[in-house]
């Protein structure tokens, strides 16, 4: 198996068990004198296989990602971690990007008069360098996640 296959896999079993969570709490209770829909004790019991299922996948994925040379700064899971710190800082820098574009309204000259803090441009092309290289970051991550076999 790839390690790609793998992580789709174990996102597919956390789809499920996100379904299974809600089937199981809707049918919890019922009017007296009812069936449940489902028997929630079944939905549990798939739940547990699904959860086995993916300890077994996470713990092979994180071996894998961490014993596969990436690139001269690391390891597969060295990069993961790259990418979800660019992608941390896109998320704040556009909100604050966001925050600094809002003008408010101004019904008269005597009102309150709100001037922009940050330099919005030299923001958003922060924002431009950082999404190209977690862009590129990612491609090569997926790519590599189909020539990796999983642990």
């Amino acid at each position: 198996m790839k390690l790609a296959e793998a992580l789709i896999e174990r996102a597919e079993l956390q789809r499920k068990n996100i379904q299974l969570f809600n089937r199981i709490k809707s049918n919890t209770m019922v009017q007296e004198g009812d069936t449940p829909a489902e028997n929630p004790n079944d939905l549990m019991v798939e739940y547990e296989q699904n959860m086995e299922r993916l300890l077994f996948l996470i713990q092979k994925i994180n071996a894998t990602n961490n014993r596969i040379p990436f690139d001269e700064k690391g390891s597969v899971s060295d990069a993961i971690a790259r990418r979800d710190s660019l992608k941390s800082k896109i998320g704040i820098y556009r909100s604050i990007y966001e925050s600094a574009m809002i003008r408010p309204e101004r019904y008269s000259s005597t009102e309150i008069k709100f001037v922009r803090c940050i330099d919005a441009k030299q923001l958003q092309d922060t924002i431009n360098q950082l999404s190209k290289q977690y862009r590129e970051l990612d491609t090569k991550l997926q790519g590599i996640n189909w020539t990796i076999d999983l642990l």
